[in-house]
Formats: structure tokens, sequence, C-alpha cells
């Protein structure tokens, strides 16, 4: 009993680590963003990574324990990897909004410091140390840069490439085509950006809202059905005898895709399309 116990687990955990390969490289070329994003977040992401890896491990386990399906064994493992993300709280959401909402406020600090006639360099520089948490060592660092002598406009289009933000794409193009220029209209143009940004945070939180109803609906499902299924387990094993047969994983694995699917189709549905990226442009110019 022990070794078919134990050949379960190791067959599980082999087909769910096969499918986890498969499925990080398929998604592997869409992902550099995020990869980007979770090596700056540094130990948080760390740890959820690990707490994720744990449920995987001990759902496997788990389920490999009472049933001995192998097929089983490697859905309960992928289901404790992905289902925290798909029907937990939305934390890319709220960081892209985040981002939005600490652009567009840094876009209005630049207005506000262009009221008096100073250059477009100092006012960068001089926003840095007080620009929003979301962003500010990224406008640090490109404060630094300028520091370091290197030209503003160079120095711009990196933090636009740092930011992966669309409207940070057109703040940093007004900066980068105001530089070497006379800057009167640069204020409004930061104002008026500020505003569109806010429209769009505002437009993805109301967006957020139904998400969060529609996750809330399928997290009902997936624990009525967990305990519907640990129940029969537990309870009336006689009932699942037919999984215990080739045939039954067969139906099992069959089914297991189709969940997920429909899990996959519940993610992608609620996901808003970002604008196009604007890659600064504009020759820029030195400063006078």
């Amino acid at each position: 009993m022990t070794g078919q116990v134990l050949l379960s687990v190791l067959a599980g955990a082999g087909a769910g680590a096969g499918l986890l390969l498969i499925v990080s490289g398929l998604r592997r070329g869409g992902d550099d963003r995020e990869h980007r994003e979770r090596l700056g977040r540094g130990p948080r992401a760390d740890r959820r990574t690990l707490v994720r890896l744990a449920a995987s491990l001990a759902a496997a386990a788990a389920v490999a324990l009472l049933t001995r399906w192998p097929v089983g064994t490697a859905l309960a493992g992928l289901a404790g990897w992905f289902l925290p993300g798909v029907l937990g709280p939305d934390r890319e959401h709220a960081r892209t909004v985040e981002r939005i909402e600490a652009v567009a406020s840094w876009a209005e600090m630049l207005r506000d410091v262009l009221v008096t006639p100073t250059r477009l360099q100092q006012v960068v520089t001089a926003t840095a140390p007080i620009a929003p948490q979301a962003i500010r060592s990224r406008i640090v660092w490109c404060a630094a840069r300028v520091d370091r002598g290197e030209p503003l406009p160079d120095a711009l289009r990196q933090l636009a490439a740092e930011l992966a933000d669309p409207t940070g794409d057109l703040v940093c193009s007004a900066l980068v085509l105001a530089a070497g220029r006379r800057t009167d209209r640069l204020g409004d143009l930061l104002g008026a950006l500020a505003d569109t940004a806010r429209a769009h945070a505002a437009l993805r939180l109301r967006v957020a809202d139904a998400r969060a109803r529609a996750r809330a609906s399928a997290r009902a499902i997936v624990v009525a059905t967990a305990a519907a299924a640990g129940a029969l387990v537990v309870f009336n094993r006689e009932f699942l005898a037919p999984y215990d047969t080739v045939d039954g994983q067969f139906v099992l694995l069959v089914t297991g895709l189709v969940c997920a699917a429909s899990f996959l189709l519940l993610h992608r549905t609620g996901r808003i399309a970002d604008p196009p990226r604007l890659p600064p442009s504009g020759t820029g110019g030195g400063e006078g």
C-alpha cells in the first residue's frame, strides 16, 4: 500500500511538473515585463512563490494519499499553483493602477515646478526625491544618470523603458520633445496627460469591481466542488471507484482540462488591454 501511494505521488508530481514546464514555456514570451517587475519586488515575490509552491505540494500530497490517482494528484498540484493567482486578489491589476496614478502624480509635480522659470533638467532632478513611491526609484535613477552627464533625452527614453507603461511613454515623450526648446505649453500638456491617466485608472477600477464579483462566484464554486469531492472520498469511496481504472483516470484528465480552460477564459475575459506603447522620440537636443 505504501509503495502504491509513493508511486502515485511520484507519478502525479512528474506529470504536474511536466505540465507546469509546458505552460511556463508557452507563457515565457509574453511575461518578460511581469518577470522584470517580479525581480524588482524581490523578497515579497519570493515569499509568494514559496507559498504557492507549498500549496501546490500540499494539495498534490493530500489527493495522492486519499485517492492514489496520478491524474488527480497532478491536477491538484496544478490547481494549488494556479488557482490562488486566478481566483485570489488581483495584485497585478492593483500594481498597474498604482503605477498609472503615480505617473499622473509625477506629471502634475512636473507641471507645478514648471510654473517657475527652471530648466527642464533641473525640474526632473527636483521632483525625483518626492516622486510617488511606486515609481520613485526609477525617477531617482533617471536623475542620477542626468547628474552624471547623460543627455536628458537619453535618460528619459531609458526611464520610459523602465516604467513600461503607456502613460509613462506619453509623459517621457512630452519631456523629450520639450528638451532644449521652450516649455511654455509643456505644463498644460502634462496636466492633460495627468487627467487622462486618472480617467484610465478610474476605468480600470470600475472593471475591477465587476471582475471581483466574478472571481467571488468562481471561488464559491471551487470551494463547493472541492468540499463535495472531499466528502465523497472520505464517506463514500465506493462511488468514486470507477476513477481507479485507466479509463476513469482519462475521464478525470479530460474533466480537469475542461475546468482549467474555463478558469483560463475567466481570467482572460476580465483583462484590460493596455494602450499601445509609444516609444519616446524626438531629437531632444541639449538644453540651453
